[in-house]
């Protein structure tokens, strides 16, 4: 703190101290980037030295907070802010399901999407579907073992005409391993854990999230790289991240991978999930916490497990 001042937050036991970090992490759940999130947490420090406070209560800390986002982000933000104190009452796991093909950005942004939310279990369709190979032969269920852009290789007999035989394949391996996502869903209601699930296997129409309402808020989305030079410049980047993902590989089987991202994107329309352009992280992060928050804040006005509201009278002054 400027001149060694410490700001205690009194509603806290023993008392802790204003914390910039702490405050800024808070804040990226409203989908604000890291640094604006900073900027603005240093700013409402600024405005408690200003007012040469010792201490402050939460209450007054949230108010003061959203008075700040309102300034320099927006009352979107703001709102978003107040709204997600809300969201955290629910006594129901949260878990979001993050679909698309190949090399759109799922992985990077679940791994974010679950930092800025708290959310510690973060599972890889991709892991299921290596857990089903242990339980499976290669003769028994062939396409668990291929790519999901090249499950058309494993088919035991080619598809009548006119069918894609890539799609033919791809369905195949995701009816699969779609068993492995009901589970995962089933574990985060028993054991009340929230989860951010993510791979090429959340196609929507292959898993069912019925029997879960009101026990779990399940946010299905789907993530779509429109641009064809910009989705094949995530795979250039991705081979310079891993040595065991080679670039060559997918480049190979671009187009497959691009037929691929077209019928999940056809499903995801017929089955009313929203999709998500990946056009940079940032941009992909705001638009999945923005979903997140509208579908938390739907199940609190319906009632779906929802505990005693904070008050809200710093959006009320955001309305005035």
């Amino acid at each position: 703190m400027t001149d060694n001042t410490v700001i205690v937050i009194s509603e806290r036991d023993p008392g802790l101290p204003y914390s910039k970090g702490l405050r800024a992490s808070e804040l990226m759940v409203t989908g604000l980037s890291p640094y604006r999130a900073y900027l603005i947490a240093e700013s409402v420090e600024d405005r408690l030295l200003g007012r040469k406070l010792r201490s402050v209560t939460r209450e007054e800390l949230d108010d003061l907070t959203v008075e700040v986002i309102s300034e320099l982000a927006g009352d979107h933000y703001a709102t978003n802010f107040l709204r997600w104190h809300d969201i955290v009452r629910l006594d129901v796991p949260l878990v979001i399901l993050i679909g698309g093909a190949t090399g759109v950005g799922k992985s990077t942004i679940a791994t974010q999407l679950a930092a800025r939310l708290g959310i510690v279990r973060v599972v890889a369709t991709d892991a299921v579907r290596e857990v089903m190979r242990a339980m499976f032969t290669s003769k028994l269920m062939p396409t668990l073992y291929t790519s999901s852009f090249d499950a058309d290789s494993a088919l035991r007999e080619p598809p009548p005409r006119p069918t894609d035989k890539v799609i033919v394949g791809f369905r195949e391996q995701t009816a699969a391993v779609a068993v492995g996502v009901q589970a995962l869903l089933k574990r985060a209601v028993v054991e009340g854990t929230s989860a951010v699930i993510e791979g090429a296997h959340l196609v929507p129409g292959f898993f069912d999230l019925a029997p879960y309402e009101g026990k779990v808020l399940a946010v299905p989305v789907v993530v779509i790289v429109e641009d064809e030079d910009l989705h094949r410049s995530h795979f250039v980047a991705r081979s310079t991240d891993s040595s065991s993902r080679p670039m060559e590989r997918y480049l190979q089987g671009f187009d497959n991978i691009r037929r691929v991202q077209k019928y999940v994107k056809r499903q995801a329309m017929s089955h009313g999930v929203p999709i998500i352009p990946n056009y940079s992280l940032d941009q992909a992060l705001s638009a999945v916490i923005d979903l997140v928050v509208d579908r938390a804040s739907e199940a609190i006005r319906i009632g779906a497990g929802r505990k005693q509201p904070r008050r809200v009278a710093g959006l009320e002054a955001i309305k005035r």
